[in-house]
This record gives C-alpha cells, sequence and structure tokens, in this order.
C-alpha cells in the first residue's frame, strides 16, 4: 500500500510539474497581438512531455509553425519546415525561461525541443494543413465512404480546409488517378508517409 501511495504521490508532483511547465511555454508563446518570444519567430507550441528518466526528468517539447500568416482561405500553398535555426533558437529562449521558473521543480531535467515530425498522427485540421504536398495514409471510420476493408487511403494531400483534405491518389493497373475530398470527422486515423527521395532532398537542400 505504501509503495502504492508514493506511486501516485509521484504521479501527481509529474502531472504538476508538467502543468507548470506549460504554463512557462505558453506565456513564451504570447497572443496574436502581443506574441512572446517564441511567437515572433512564428511558431507555436504543439505539445510537452515530462517523464521520468533515471534521477533526472525528460522535457520533451514539440514546435510547429503557426499558420496565422497564411491567407485566408489559403488551402494548398507549402508550408515550409521548421529549420534547425529557428528550433536552435526556441530552444534557447525556452532553456532561459524555464532555468529562470520553478516549473520543472527541485529534480534535474534534460531539455528536448524539436518539431512535430512525421511519426505524430494528423489529429486536427491544422496538422493536415502543415502537411500540404506530402504523401499521407488515412483510414475512415467504420460505416463511412472513406473504410473500404482492410486498407488506408494513400495519396497526396493537395489541400487541406477547416472540414476537409483534399488527396490525390495515384492511378493503379485497373484504376485512374482519382482527386479525393474527406471529411475530418470521418477520418479515424492519418498519418505522413516517409519518403526517402524526398527525405534527401530536403536535408541536402
Amino acid at each position: 500500500m505504501a509503495a502504492f501511495e508514493k506511486s501516485r504521490e509521484a504521479e501527481a508532483v509529474q502531472l504538476s510539474a508538467q502543468e507548470r511547465i506549460r504554463q512557462v511555454l505558453l506565456g513564451l508563446q504570447g497572443t496574436t497581438e502581443i506574441p512572446g518570444p517564441i511567437g515572433e519567430l512564428g511558431l507555436i507550441i504543439e505539445d510537452v512531455a515530462v517523464t521520468p528518466a533515471g534521477k533526472r526528468r525528460l522535457v520533451r517539447i514539440w514546435l510547429d509553425r503557426d499558420l496565422g500568416s497564411l491567407a485566408p482561405g489559403d488551402e494548398s500553398s507549402v508550408v515550409a519546415p521548421l529549420s534547425l535555426d529557428e528550433v536552435a533558437e526556441a530552444t534557447r529562449a525556452i532553456g532561459a525561461a524555464l532555468d529562470a521558473s520553478d516549473a520543472p521543480g527541485e529534480a534535474p531535467y534534460v531539455l528536448e525541443v524539436g518539431s512535430a515530425g512525421v511519426d505524430r498522427p494528423l489529429t486536427a485540421p491544422r496538422h493536415f494543413r502543415r502537411n500540404v504536398s506530402r504523401l499521407v495514409e488515412i483510414w475512415g471510420i467504420e460505416g463511412t465512404a472513406e473504410a473500404v476493408g482492410d486498407h488506408p487511403v494513400v495519396g497526396r494531400l493537395v489541400a487541406a480546409g477547416p472540414t476537409h483534405a483534399t488527396v490525390v491518389v495515384p492511378a493503379t493497373k485497373n484504376d485512374p488517378e482519382t482527386q479525393r475530398r474527406i471529411p475530418y470527422a470521418d477520418i479515424a486515423r492519418a498519418q505522413v508517409q516517409v519518403e526517402f527521395a524526398r527525405a534527401t532532398t530536403e536535408e541536402t537542400t
């Protein structure tokens, strides 16, 4: 029983540390009217996680590009990925802010800051919008037009609006190329697919 109570106390402390860190990050992001250091870089805090790592804590923070600068109605322009310089500058600002606060708690911590990579699922319209031009895999909710047996829709994401994503499915031996407009409400899960040729090209540019 004592071990169980100790575990629950540790979990409560962990959750409170994560919430305190999140509050610091929101201050760094700021608002549209008054952006903070992260907002001034054109970035937003996508997610934060705090996990035990031995006697330390691992603080992982995912960044993404703010879409507020896009023109109204723009659903198809390509959003540039985060650069190493942008992530480095954001890391410095975040590290300084956390060190100046008591948000991480007394235990030492390791800070990891990066962009939301292709391994993170697409769960919101903004995730689809940021990945226009990429190859995606979309699984439909059972009973919808997108749920075709055990096979997902795999195609090039060419547009993403407030309610729908538009995907171009390449031609096959038996079917011509098709364009499908998929409501987000019909999507069970979606993920960007890794393209090795594209990744190599991006790394060399």
